[in-house]
Formats: structure tokens, sequence, C-alpha cells
């Protein structure tokens, strides 16, 4: 039984190879059509970990994270010369450089840009460690989204600019959806949509997972996201399921885990670090997290609290294939932007 989502992003369904057609989301593969369950599916070819042993969780408290008040506050990841990625961000995407701090004592500077403000939008926050010119990727991080009311234009802004274009602007076969794919000057690749305006521009982070049903389930019962749409294709040998914070991909910024059939290990490199989430309640938040990653994997890798310096609180964890989100205070949050 396939649930109602008429939500689902056109050019999303044209990416992989699919269209809605009335409360249904159907994959074609060479002519024959499949229906794909948008709930989480059990499927042997995604249990690439191991078992883990059954743990009786506390239902009072998991619903916390459903009741929380939780968005994408911002994606976090290292560069080789802040300057310059400044630069490429603000010209080539028309990022707003929001903020920028240099931290001697730590040794690294950063800076925050968005295409709208930090109080209502995600944004990305750039990290320059001192002397270190290049990081490594890894195999494990795919890439981050941007939607535009003009696709064509922005990937000549961006080629103009030093960008990379690894695949050119165009409709998908079939479709009139409109995707591209593009690279900045450290090599993170972009995903762009052709869309109308939103209040989300940056609306995707993707990385791989071995264990996609497990994924799921720790994002949806750690972190409160809702599981959105699971798309399986057998011919790419992969299943991608996108999650979030809402139902509509065109107005929220998605999570989206990929899958390859039969790869058990990706590698992190050191480039990219974490998505930062806000909570009205760093310490119950924390106590979910603690008790999912008894059942799911995981562990918490920052206890909750005030950060050293700041009365900023927050807690910090891994999920069980090692990827980090950090859950900050609302209010903690707004206020240091304030000072």
């Amino acid at each position: 039984m396939i649930s109602p989502q008429p939500f689902l992003s056109p050019e999303k369904l044209a990416r992989h190879g699919t269209r809605q057609c009335g409360n249904e989301i159907v994959v074609d593969y060479e002519k024959e059509a499949k229906h794909v369950s948008i709930t989480a599916r059990k499927q042997p070819h995604l249990s690439a970990m191991a078992d883990v042993a059954p743990v009786v969780l506390n239902d009072e408290i998991l619903e916390w994270p459903k009741n929380d008040k939780r968005r994408f506050l911002h994606v976090v990841y290292r560069v080789g010369d802040l300057d310059r990625s400044i630069k490429f961000y603000t010209e080539a995407f028309g990022m707003t450089l929001l903020r920028k701090k240099d931290v001697p004592k730590d040794k690294y500077s950063s800076a925050v840009l968005g295409f709208g403000q930090e109080e209502s939008t995600f944004v990305v926050e750039l990290i320059h460690n001192y002397g270190v010119e290049n990081y490594d990727i890894g195999t494990g991080f795919g890439h981050f989204g941007i939607s535009t009311t003009d696709i064509y234009q922005l990937v000549e802004t961006i080629r103009a600019k030093g960008g990379k274009i690894t695949q050119e602007a165009g409709a998908a076969e079939g479709t009139t959806a409109v995707v591209a794919f593009v690279q900045d000057l450290d090599g993170y690749e972009f995903e762009l949509f052709q869309r109308d305006a939103t209040p989300e521009p940056l609306c995707q982070v993707m990385f791989h997972v071995v264990d996609l049903d497990r994924s799921i389930e720790f994002y949806e019962k750690a972190l409160g996201m809702n599981h959105i749409v699971t798309i399986d294709r057998p011919e790419e040998k992969d299943t991608i399921a996108m999650l979030g914070y809402g139902d509509d991909p065109n107005q929220i910024a998605i999570l989206e885990l990929i899958y390859n059939y039969d790869v058990t290990e990706y590698t992190k490199g050191n480039a990219y670090s974490h998505i930062a989430i806000s909570t009205d309640d760093v310490y119950k938040s924390a106590e979910v997290v603690k008790l999912v990653t008894l059942e799911l994997g995981g562990k918490i890798i920052r206890q909750p609290g005030p950060f050293p310096g700041t009365n900023t609180k927050f807690t910090a964890f891994e999920d069980p294939e090692g990827w980090k989100t950090v859950l900050i205070d609302n209010q903690d949050f707004l206020k240091g932007l304030e000072e």
C-alpha cells in the first residue's frame, strides 16, 4: 500500500527516473512500471550491517523530537582558502557573507554564507585551518543542493568564476525538470535544481550509507525527521531516501541518504564536518539520542551543555555510520546572532 505523497519534487522524480501518478510514485525501468513504497521498507540487500540487540525504548521520551521545534541551521565543512571560497560563493552562487571570524588561539578562521539570514534559512559555515590548503572529501560524502529560478544563467556564472561543470543543465529525459551538477573550487559537488522561488535555496545535503533502513530509522527516532520518500533503482544499483522537517521537498532543506548495492564501506576524509540542527531542549534531545544509539548504534561525542566560553548549549553525536550532527539550543543560537 503506497501512502499519499502529493509534494514530491518533480525534478527529483525525474532525476531518479520516476514520475508521480495520483498518490503513487512510479519508477520506470525499461518501460516496466514498478511501484515503490514511500514508507520505510526492509529489503535484504539493505541489511549490510550486523544486527543490533533489541532495546526497549521509552515511548514518551521518543515523542520529544516530533514535538520539538527543529530546522536545519547550517552545514559545516572545510576549505583550503577561506577568502577564495567567500569570493566564489558570493560571486558564483550568489550567496551573501553573513559573518566571518578569526580564532588565532585555535588556529582557524570561519565564514557563514547563505541565501538568507541565519535566523530563518539553512546556510553554510566554511572552516579553514591555518596552514592546511587541501582536504580529503572522501568517498562517503555526496553533494549539496541549490535551487534556482534560472539554472542556465547560474551554470554560466559558475563556469565564468572558475567552477567545474560536471553535468550541464538540461531537462531530464521525458520531462521538463531541469538539473545540473557543478563543483566549487575545493571539489565539493553541488546539484542545481530549476525551481520557483523557495524559502530554502540551499536545499539538500547528501551522503552515502551502508545500511539505509537503519539510517532512516535513526534519523526518524533520534532527530524526529520525516521520511518523505524512498526510491529503489535496480538499474543504478542504489536506493535513495529523503528526510527532513516537513513534507514538501520544494520548501524545506532535505537530508538525502544513498545506499549503493553491495558497498559496505566508505571513506569520510577530513573535509566535511556536520549538520547543525535546532532544538528547544538540548538535554532532553541528547537523552533521546542516547536511547536510540543503544538500539541502532552511534554515539554521543559531546555531552549536552554550554559551549566553552559561551552560554550556547549544544550536544554532538555520530549516527551509526559515523556521520556527525550537532544540536543547538534555539534561544541560545538566536541570542548568539544578536551578539
